[in-house]
């Protein structure tokens, strides 16, 4: 696989790990033992701002904030600039979701990953998750517009298609061709990007889908303006990926917030 393909096919939202394996954990689908481990896979994470702390504390410790909550009320969050959804309304913990693009709300709390790179004495460097608790006014209800999954499945198949079909018009297709690996695995989302116990498998198809989509935008994203040659082009390419960028997030939030069974 080229480091492209395998870039786009290893970077994850954190926030969605975080959500599932909560809400599994507090649906009693998963021992709270393995809920650290598996939300931080090999990095290093902390919470701060933690109730009743004064310094940082291992996400295990961190996560006992959240032992009384119903799994429901722990939600994902993806807000883009322009699109607020899911936001409990402003305040802290809103701006800085917004600028991570990403956040966990849960009844009177609310979490947002910051990723800090340090540089150890070798001159390595390594990355820590510092999850950041912000308080929340009152507990926060799911947007009224909030699509459930098939319905996210359906507008992300019809975003797909439209997408490919502007991007084929303006001939950018060719502006990174070794993503051909990461588009491919879009029709095999079998990289590790499952859902834990809990999850119909609607919702385990359309977040495999979506979690692969989403890391191929991101890498898109990273090597704008690609095939464009312009200024117009290059507005051109945006507006065609722009709807299923939206659709991907709606699809990633529909699935890590659906029902649990």
């Amino acid at each position: 696989m080229s480091p492209a393909a395998h870039a786009a096919t290893m970077t994850v939202r954190r926030s969605t790990r975080f959500v599932t394996w909560v809400r599994a954990w507090r649906a009693g689908l998963v021992p709270y033992d393995d809920v650290a481990d598996e939300i931080a896979g090999d990095e290093e994470h902390l919470v701060a701002d933690a109730p009743g702390s004064w310094t940082d504390l291992p996400l295990a410790e961190g996560l006992t904030a959240l032992s009384k909550c119903h799994p429901d009320e722990i939600r994902l969050v993806l807000p883009a600039p322009g699109d607020p959804r899911g936001l409990p309304g402003p305040g802290p913990f809103s701006g800085a979701a917004l600028i991570a693009g990403e956040g966990v709300v849960t009844p009177g709390l609310g979490f947002v990953p910051e990723v800090r790179t340090h540089t150890s004495g070798s001159g390595m460097t390594f990355e820590t998750v510092l999850w950041r608790c912000y308080p929340l006014a009152a507990p926060t209800r799911p947007p009224v517009d909030e699509p459930t999954a098939a319905e996210a499945e359906a507008e992300l198949s019809q975003a797909l298609t439209e997408s490919t079909r502007a991007l084929a018009r303006l001939d950018i297709a060719q502006w990174r061709p070794e993503l051909a690996g990461a588009l491919a695995a879009l029709r095999r989302p079998d990289n590790g990007t499952d859902l834990p116990p809990g999850y119909d498998q609607r919702a385990r198809r359309l977040y495999a889908r979506a979690s692969v989509l989403d890391r191929v935008l991101a890498l898109a994203d990273q090597s704008a303006p690609g095939g464009a040659v312009n200024g117009y082009e290059a507005q051109q390419r945006d507006a065609a990926l722009r709807p299923l960028v939206t659709s991907c997030r709606r699809a990633l939030v529909a699935a890590c917030n659906a029902p649990m069974i």
